[in-house]
């Protein structure tokens, strides 16, 4: 089972670049430890490739070397917050039409191209500033857009902003995140749970 994780810098932890096999410390490597564990009869074979400050048209770019040509069994894709977060520090948006246009062309071509199975996880921000609370009106509408897909194109759903949203009632968004968006180690083993839950479904 060839499991792929593609996303950006929540997905890219900092993984090495040298180390094709190196998944970084972030929630891909807690994910591939649960699946190993649950299923110690499978044979995995896990791949981050996962870039920082990656948007869906990054994704687009590269998605044939980085996904097509890696022929996966599972892909799961956990991209969208710098389409908001680029509107706000770069005045750089992305518009939520063409949001859901690069995200739907990743879809069509996963599915058009390999066998794999599709496991969506949706974009999030916790609101511990209050200019993460800001972008709230840029990322709502993509979430909406990126539940929109997933009812078309995905195997299974991980709605990661509205899991933290309750998961913050238990403990306050910096037990989860340094900054609203990257995850601390509890954050990405929460993430990891729901990642390996979603997974189990696929097998």
């Amino acid at each position: 089972m060839r499991v792929l994780f593609q996303g950006d810098s929540i997905t890219d932890a900092g993984r090495s670049r040298e180390d094709l096999t190196d998944l970084g410390p972030g929630y891909p490597r807690y994910a591939a430890a649960l699946l190993r564990e649950r299923y110690p009869q499978q044979e995995w074979t896990f791949i981050n490739r996962g870039i920082s400050g990656n948007r869906t048209g990054d994704l687009l770019a590269r998605w044939q070397e980085d996904c097509i040509d890696l022929q996966p069994d599972l892909i799961s894709i956990l991209i969208g917050i710098n389409d908001t977060w680029r509107a706000f520090d770069s005045n750089n948006p992305t518009s939520v039409e063409r949001f859901e246009e690069n995200y739907r062309r990743l879809l069509e071509e996963t599915r058009a191209h390999t066998h794999a199975k599709i496991l969506m996880l949706e974009p999030f921000v916790l609101h511990n500033t209050p200019d993460k609370n800001a972008w709230r009106a840029d990322l709502d509408p993509k979430i909406q857009a990126v539940r929109r897909l997933a009812w078309q194109y995905a195997d299974a759903y991980v709605p990661l902003d509205g899991l933290f949203a309750a998961a913050c009632m238990e403990q306050g968004p910096l037990y989860w995140t340094a900054d609203g968006v990257h995850p601390v180690e509890a954050g990405a083993r929460r993430i990891a749970a729901y990642y390996a839950d979603a997974a189990a479904r696929l097998l």
